[in-house]
């Protein structure tokens, strides 16, 4: 078989593949679709309850909280407030609601995996190929698949972003866990210390601030994706954009680069000061 053949012949299979999972799986992928887009929906609901400027007085303490200065909750609330003014808070809160949940299911997905990895080594050497692919591969291969099993909408751009931001919250958990000082370790050993233990108390709190980059940097990935998924009808800051493209209307995609870049630079700063606390809290 020639190399055409071989590619077409590998194609079809593919095709055959999922269209056989979409068939027989549709009440799999529909309850799966329904609970991301519940899931999604409870965020963006909670974020929406409260005026907007209730919401961006929130994000302002929470910023002098977290990052410690004055002058970036002012800035925060200066940027959230310039995002209601260009008559984009609903797609912002959008944006932030998807963002938020895709995270959590990579940190609630990645943080065990992590674990498991840097501490079976066999695992961690496993997972690394596997997680080059997934890091390697265009973001736009993981729409195609998901437009096919759960159609066009959030529960989509979910499950996109969520494959996305993955891998680095695996690696640099599985990294924190590997990197614990060997001399702890068998110094808890010596002191007769259970595994679990050793865990909580020893390899965990050393591992903090990597896991906590890990988020930061899941966190960053999220972003760009979420803005790649506005072409499957995600809603939010994206749709704005891809919408703003097919028309042409240059003014309308600047003012949601503008939101995007607000909204990023606010919860990047935010992850940082985390680490840094995770940092300082570490042994």
């Amino acid at each position: 078989m020639n190399v055409s053949g071989f590619a077409a012949a590998f194609d079809a299979f593919v095709d055959a593949r999922l269209e056989w999972l979409s068939d027989n799986g549709a009440w799999f992928f529909d309850g799966l679709n329904d609970i991301l887009h519940a899931g999604y929906q409870a965020i963006y609901d909670g974020l929406t309850l409260l005026p907007f400027y209730v919401i961006i007085l929130l994000f302002g303490v929470l910023g002098w909280r977290l990052v410690g200065h004055w002058r970036f909750a002012v800035g925060t609330m200066l940027g959230l407030l310039l995002c209601a003014i260009m008559g984009l808070w609903p797609q912002t809160m959008s944006t932030l609601a998807l963002v938020l949940a895709a995270t959590s299911m990579a940190l609630v997905v990645g943080i065990p995996m992590g674990v498991a990895a840097g501490l079976m080594p066999s695992l961690d050497r496993l997972s690394e190929p596997v997680l080059d692919l997934i890091q390697t591969l265009p973001p736009y291969i993981y729409l195609l698949p998901a437009i096919a099993l759960l159609g066009y909408g959030p529960g989509t751009a979910l499950v996109a972003t969520f494959i996305v931001a993955v891998p680095p919250v695996v690696r640099l958990t599985s990294l924190g866990i590997r990197q614990t000082p060997r001399v702890f370790i068998e110094l808890g050993q010596a002191s007769g210390t259970t595994g679990a233990q050793q865990f909580f108390k020893i390899r965990l709190p050393f591992a903090l601030p990597s896991i906590m980059a890990g988020v930061n940097q899941g966190l960053m990935m999220a972003f760009g994706m979420v803005v790649i998924a506005g072409i499957v009808g995600s809603g939010g800051l994206g749709e704005v954009i891809y919408g703003a493209i097919r028309t042409l209307d240059i003014a309308m995609s600047i003012n949601a680069a503008i939101a995007i870049v607000i909204l990023t630079l606010i919860l990047d700063r935010m992850a940082q000061s985390a680490t840094r606390l995770g940092r300082r809290a570490a042994p």
